[in-house]
């Protein structure tokens, strides 16, 4: 007979791997990093709590609830950008653009969602 083996249970080995990626995060990443992550949390809550408020209250002025998920995905869409052009280790993939270029090309496209999305409005 073979000699049985230990295994830990799914649930230990599952938070450990967890446990794991969170200290990688908190150690390795860059405060900028960190900050940025954060904004994007943000930006995810907001959207629920937009998409949860027009289902449960209605959505009557629907040009209103559409500019601002709108807005509110669009500035997501536009902060990952900036978080992968920003991020160390993707210089290879973004040679020609400094991380102070990504941030104007990030205000550049914030200005124009923004002024894109108060117009739908009307």
């Amino acid at each position: 007979m073979a000699p049985s083996k230990t295994v830990a249970p799914a649930n230990a080995s599952a938070a450990n791997v967890l446990s794991s990626v969170v200290n990688s995060y908190i150690d390795k990443t860059p405060q900028r990093t960190k900050l940025i992550d954060a904004f994007l949390g943000f930006l995810v809550l907001t959207g629920v709590l937009q998409f949860v408020y027009c289902v449960v209250a209605g959505n009557y002025p629907f040009n209103a609830f559409l500019a601002g998920f709108s807005a509110t995905v669009g500035q997501f869409v536009l902060t990952v950008s900036l978080r992968m052009q920003s991020n160390t280790e993707n210089k290879g993939a973004f040679e020609a653009v400094s991380p102070e270029r990504a941030f104007a090309d990030y205000i550049f496209g914030s200005l124009i969602l923004h002024f894109f999305c108060i117009n739908f409005i009307n």
